[in-house]
């Protein structure tokens, strides 16, 4: 709704989520607080399958059968699709996965803002792919670093922080 006084429209306006009192070296994630994220999220991951193997074995399969069969597939799927979602669909809308949300973390730009959908892709793809491709090197910057920036961080232009968020 807008209001119109003596030709000049007045459009309400839009709250910008920000992070109050910004900066980096207060607010990082500290590293094993990541790691103990990035635990819960591999936990979340392959629970699915083991899951499904239990109740597959539970219904008589055995052997070849267990394995090989329609249910142990199923599983799988679950765990790609439960996998995707975790890692790039729930960044891109709340900028955390679950480990993240269950640890009080949260991926922001560099100036406390939301990341964009842009850099969240990125990270979550691209940047992790590199990361991992470095053998976990990537994820040892964080310690490096004065801000607590990974590898893939640096590549997006993001930063995990452990803070309070507020509207101002």
């Amino acid at each position: 709704m807008s209001a119109t006084v003596g030709g000049v429209t007045n459009r309400p306006s839009r709250n910008i989520e920000l992070v109050v009192d910004f900066d980096p070296h207060k607010v990082k994630a500290p590293f094993l607080l990541r790691c103990g994220a990035l635990l819960t999220d591999y936990i979340v991951l392959v629970s699915i399958p083991v899951v499904v193997l239990l109740f597959s074995r539970y219904m008589g399969n055995d052997g070849v059968r267990l394995l090989g069969g329609s249910l142990n597939d199923t599983g799988w799927l679950i765990a790609v699709l439960v996998g995707f979602t975790n890692n790039v669909v729930l960044p891109i809308f709340s900028g955390q996965t679950i480990g993240k949300m269950l640890a009080g973390l949260r991926i922001v730009k560099l100036d406390g803002r939301s990341a964009s959908t842009g850099s969240i892709l990125l990270r979550q793809t691209f940047g992790y792919a590199l990361t991992m491709g470095s053998l976990g090197i990537g994820f040892l910057l964080s310690v490096l670093s004065s801000k607590g920036r990974a590898l893939h961080d640096y590549i997006a232009g993001t930063v995990v922080i452990y803070a309070d968020r507020r509207i101002r």
